[in-house]
């Protein structure tokens, strides 16, 4: 596991075995090419070195961790109406175990950086563990949780909980679960990614439950009518554990899965696929990650820039530590970028497990782990494969191991960060922060 995330695995050992059941395989281990940078990288934190941009160029807006504050944000920003709304996997007024507060918030942020607590996850029967951005739809958000307070059913005869939640929340604060998904074979269970509103309904991966228990594509009601539409994992050459969200391409989803595929014995079978499902959940595998120099473990929703695919894996490529690749609707497929060419740690990123944005024909992202302080870049690739760091995180106050894809606001690129921050820590701490490329 990468020693950056290490807190955000810590939070559930039942998390870690849904998505490695029937999936296969663990990361790369410590110090192999891909792996995630460990202790030395986070011992460097605070460093300030002659890498930060001018004082104009990239600002924290905020840092989590104060009080019942929210903490280690993890999923990308949604932008309505002047305002920024977003979700936290730990922090909060919930109560959820573990000696603490972990259950996670949703909250708004203004464009300088005032921020509000809309709900705190873990009161009650609801769900807790927030790994997912919000999708809006007539007014209110969507979202979904890795876990749930509720209680679905019993195995030898003590009660057992649910595997996470569709929620629904309104600007002001009201949530409601609208699904608990549950513990029966064959359900959904534990979704990681942000959902997609395609002809009325909202569209969703699962990286556990299923026929096999290798995650699921479900597409759900805005009144939590949930329905599974494939189950992966379940023979030859498709794809297992799907954490990256869909997305819609002329009616069609598409999607990654990080493990499986043809290739899912070449790395412990974190390889992976990209696969096309109708709404009807006619299910079809278009690549499979992982031969040779190839990207492999994609974790992060794809981008439709004019009829072009465009995405990022975690590992893999030239260097072993992530690409940039671009695939078409049909499965061809190419590298753009392999992370790694200028070496370890300086000064390139490393590892990104966040999507891409467009903006004007550049495309930009984040990477967890590489750059100038070893804990992660903010960069910028063109679609011909031309790559610059922006910024590197690192520095006192900063913010570091970003796990989630920018949104583009004005010219104003914003995101999160999982660690750092004025409390500089994984379980207490993360940031919003704006850079202007």
């Amino acid at each position: 596991m990468k020693s950056l995330g290490l807190d955000r695995w810590a939070l559930s050992t039942s998390i870690i075995a849904v998505l490695l059941a029937g999936c296969g395989g663990s990361q790369p281990s410590v110090g192999a090419p891909g792996a995630m940078p460990q202790s030395q990288a986070i011992a460097r934190t605070g460093i300030v070195a002659d890498h930060v941009l001018p004082a104009w160029s990239y600002r924290v807006l905020h840092s989590f961790g104060s009080g019942t504050d929210g903490s280690s944000p993890q999923a990308s920003l949604l932008y309505v109406s002047g305002m920024l709304y977003g979700t936290t996997a730990a922090g909060g007024g919930g109560y959820c175990g573990f000696g603490g507060s972990y259950c996670g918030t949703v909250f708004s942020l203004t464009l300088n950086g005032a921020e509000k607590v809309l709900h705190s996850f873990g009161r009650g029967k609801d769900g807790w563990l927030v790994q997912a951005g919000l999708v809006r739809v007539n007014g209110k958000f969507y979202g979904t949780t890795v876990s749930s307070q509720a209680y679905c059913g019993s195995r030898n005869g003590h009660r057992v909980f649910c595997n996470g939640t569709v929620f629904s929340i309104s600007k002001t604060g009201v949530e409601k679960v609208l699904n608990n998904f549950g513990n029966k074979p064959g359900e959904a269970a534990s979704p990681w990614a942000s959902l997609v509103y395609v002809g009325g309904l909202l569209y969703g991966t699962t990286a556990g439950g299923g026929a096999s228990g290798g995650g699921t594509a479900f597409s759900v009601t805005t009144s939590g009518e949930t329905r599974v539409l494939h189950s992966f994992c379940t023979a030859g050459a498709d794809g297992c554990g799907p954490v990256a969200g869909l997305i819609d391409v002329n009616g069609t989803l598409y999607g990654t899965t990080p493990r499986g595929g043809r290739y899912g014995v070449a790395h412990n079978g974190n390889d992976g696929t990209f696969f096309s499902i109708t709404t009807t959940g006619k299910a079809r595998t278009l690549h499979s990650f992982g031969k040779g120099y190839d990207g492999y473990s994609p974790k992060a929703s794809l981008i439709n820039v004019n009829g072009i695919l465009y995405g990022t894996t975690a590992y893999g490529g030239a260097h072993g530590y992530g690409t940039v690749f671009s695939i078409t609707t049909s499965g061809k497929y190419k590298i753009l970028y392999s992370f790694g060419s200028s070496g370890s740690p300086c000064c390139d990123g490393q590892n990104p497990w966040a999507g891409l944005i467009d903006v004007n024909g550049t495309l930009y992202g984040t990477t967890a782990g590489g750059g100038a302080l070893g804990v992660g870049t903010v960069f910028s690739v063109t679609t011909s494969g031309v790559e610059k760091v922006l910024h590197n995180f690192g520095n006192v106050g900063d913010g570091y191991g970003p796990y989630s894809a920018l949104v583009d606001v004005n010219g104003m690129l914003y995101g999160t960060t999982e660690c750092g921050g004025t409390y500089n820590s994984c379980i207490v701490g993360g940031t919003v922060f704006a850079l202007r490329p």
